[in-house]
């Protein structure tokens, strides 16, 4: 922050009346910010009058103040030494360091001003803002305080406070001491009554610490004034956009973009521009959005802001390499750019170069130490990297009086962004009261999980089943092997090998039924809300049987947040032979149904938070040629995240829909799990 002295205190009360009155064109342009005619001038009188100490001071000011603060602090040195007891001079000198941002210096000169005169404006003030500039503004205000003493109502130094406070807030901010910004700042307020400066900083603070309704409060009431106007619009948009509310977001940004004008405040006109695409992002309109990019870019090549705008919109449209390339250049202009660092991180996560995100993300964290945004994106990129144990208890019926009880246990250890060891144990009893049948399993599998390339996914574990029921004991080994594969964008395919023990009831588990299963999963999704999932399945088993089972799945996205969903299934399983006394084995079944979705996802859940799932589906199903019937299924999921590392839910679902094993039949399951992260982070990055 700088001052100036008035008329740099009289302009040296030491020079002869006559000299003065000759300068006095001079010290005009000094008080009128004309510095270069400031320049000029004395520069023309010190070549008449070299020894002249006013004219040089005058001339030092004249050359700081248009930025070349070196000199300036050369010129003020030379005078030290000639003058080196002059107060006057020592205050430019202070000043000087001040411009050339040699703060400590700055800081060590200035305390020995006061030292020397404790009473002096210019020394407090200056030190104020040294040591606002220092970053210690408790000790600022305290010396702003003492020059406002001197000279009350002083508007220099009521200035020099306000950007105190405001900076001391945003350092608060930073380190995520949110109440104590807030503090200062309405403290700011009540000094400066509807400061929009502060204003707007108490709102981005409400912002960040997601208090979206306050945050909602400040813009409106910004909005009313004619100056803030665009800035408040762009924010209420922002905070409808976090709210979820999409097309509010746009119809704000719509109405803030369209009172653009000619005579609009420059500095309002691009981020005005941003949100209104921003918007057009957020509601799924890339064209529009492409077209208005692909215009502002051929007007101004190579700005980075729009750089960022295409990066953000390629990567709405899963074109996340397009982004890398546009962040690259951002990079390119500015090493420094916070959306060109962090934007970068979030597409390499997104096409599986983890570790160069890890670096992106940290690069971000240089230069904005402790920023929110690029902390909690390592700290989701962590939760995918770190060691977790989960726990599962359930208990199962039907109508065929089957229960169930089981224990499974999963352990995920991962030792690099590629690498990730598993680990899966289970424990099943199951038994049947009206056939006197009971069995017991136990399962036991070890594995690994490894990137073999950015879109291709090796998982594998293999182990053994133990079976013991009532006439026969046995041991099976038993292995799933998959490719998880991203061929194109808004592509995904899963292709796999998995054997298994049938062991829904007793009775299966006690034929020793083996199947092996060659499957592939396929989803496609769009950028236009509609999706496709279709599954299939052919098994051979043991017993001489083969099965075929497809499913089909068109959906479509209502919402974002939470995510809600409906769409239509369809299912059709065969299989050789018909053994109905044993399992349900039609040679055609067929299944149609309706079904909505509605999630809030555990991952994105904040600590000491609800999550919850619930699907519910209904329609028709026909086992071979017989007439058809009516079907439902509902699951739901309720849970509770307690910490970044502890969550518990409890889970149930209730169906009459036919399955591998009978028809006609109603089955229930509700059970309980509980995950809990092994450390707070990966520990290859301890």
């Amino acid at each position: 922050m700088t001052y100036k002295y008035y008329l740099i205190l009289c302009l040296i009360v030491f020079t002869s009346l006559a000299n003065a009155q000759d300068m006095q064109e001079g010290f005009t342009y000094l008080e009128t910010g004309k510095y270069a005619k400031a320049e000029t001038f004395f520069k023309t009188v010190l070549k008449n009058y070299p020894t002249n100490k006013t004219a040089k001071l005058c001339y030092g000011r004249a050359v700081g103040l248009q930025g070349d603060s070196e000199q300036a602090v050369t010129i003020f040195t030379d005078l030290l030494k000639t003058y080196p007891t002059d107060f006057e001079i020592k205050l430019n000198y202070a000043e000087a360091l001040l411009w050339n941002k040699n703060y400590l210096d700055a800081k060590t000169f200035y305390e020995s001003l006061i030292t020397e005169n404790n009473r002096s404006f210019p020394a407090l003030l200056g030190y104020a803002n040294t040591l606002s500039n220092l970053k210690i503004y408790d000790e600022a205000l305290i010396y702003v305080n003492k020059a406002l003493e001197v000279l009350p109502g002083n508007a220099n130094a009521l200035t020099s406070k306000k950007y105190i406070y405001l900076g001391y807030a945003y350092q608060k901010q930073q380190a995520q001491n949110y109440k104590e910004a807030e503090r200062l700042l309405k403290e700011n307020l009540t000094l400066f009554k509807d400061d929009t400066d502060t204003l707007i900083n108490l709102a981005n603070l409400y912002l960040i610490a997601d208090r979206l309704e306050d945050a909602k409060a400040t813009y409106t009431f910004l909005k009313t004034n004619q100056e803030t106007k665009h800035i408040a619009l762009n924010g209420l948009a922002l905070v409808a956009h976090l709210n979820g509310k999409e097309k509010e977001a746009l119809q704000i940004s719509e109405q803030s973009y369209s009172n653009l004008e000619t005579n609009t405040n420059q500095k309002h006109i691009q981020p005005t521009t941003e949100r209104y695409i921003q918007a057009l992002i957020w509601n799924k309109e890339y064209k529009t959005a492409d077209t208005l990019i692909s215009k502002l870019i051929t007007d101004n090549p190579n700005k980075n802001w729009l750089l960022s705008l295409r990066a953000t919109l390629n990567i709405y449209k899963s074109d996340f390499k397009k982004s890398v390339v546009d962040y690259n250049r951002i990079l390119e202009n500015d090493s420094t750019s916070f959306d060109g660092n962090l934007g970068k991180a979030n597409a390499l996560k997104a096409i599986g170069r983890y570790d160069d995100a890890y670096r992106s993300a940290e690069n971000t964290l240089k230069f904005y130490n402790n920023q929110k945004d690029a902390t909690n994106f390592i700290k989701t990129l962590n939760a995918n990297f770190t060691p977790f144990w989960e726990t599962k208890t359930l208990h199962s019926s039907d109508n065929g009086d089957n229960k169930a009880y089981a224990v499974q246990t999963n352990i995920e250890f991962p030792t690099s962004t590629r690498l990730k060891w598993l680990a899966h144990y289970s424990y099943r009893s199951t038994s049947n009261k009206v056939t006197d049948n009971d069995a017991k399993s136990n399962d036991f599998a070890l594995g690994l999980s490894y990137q073999i390339l950015q879109n291709i996914t090796f998982k594998g574990t293999a182990g053994i089943t133990a079976a013991k029921a009532n006439n026969n004991n046995y041991t099976q080994f038993v292995t799933d092997l998959s490719l998880n594969i991203k061929p194109f964008k808004l592509q995904v395919l899963d292709i796999g090998y998995k054997s298994e023990i049938q062991s829904f009831n007793a009775e299966l588990l006690e034929r020793e039924i083996v199947m092996n299963n060659l499957y592939a999963n396929y989803n496609l999704s769009t950028n236009f809300n509609l999706g496709w999932f279709t599954q299939y399945y052919y098994t051979w088993q043991n017993d001489d049987n083969n099965r075929n089972l497809l499913f089909t799945s068109l959906y479509y996205n209502i919402m974002a947040k939470p995510s809600l969903k409906a769409g239509l299934n369809y299912q059709y399983i065969t299989f050789k032979n018909q053994v109905p006394t044993i399992y349900f084995s039609p040679e055609k079944f067929n299944a149609v149904e309706i079904f909505a979705n509605i999630i809030k996802d555990e991952v994105i859940t904040k600590p000491k938070s609800w999550f919850y799932e619930l699907t519910a589906a209904t329609g028709l199903q026909y086992i071979e040629d017989d007439s058809s019937q009516l079907t439902y299924r509902i699951q739901g999921k309720l849970g509770y995240k307690f910490t970044e590392r502890t969550l518990l839910n409890l889970y149930g679902t209730r169906s009459n829909i036919a399955s591998a094993t009978a028809a006609g039949f109603t089955f229930s399951e509700i059970g309980l799990r509980f995950k809990w992260y092994l450390f707070d982070s990966p520990v290859f990055r301890k």
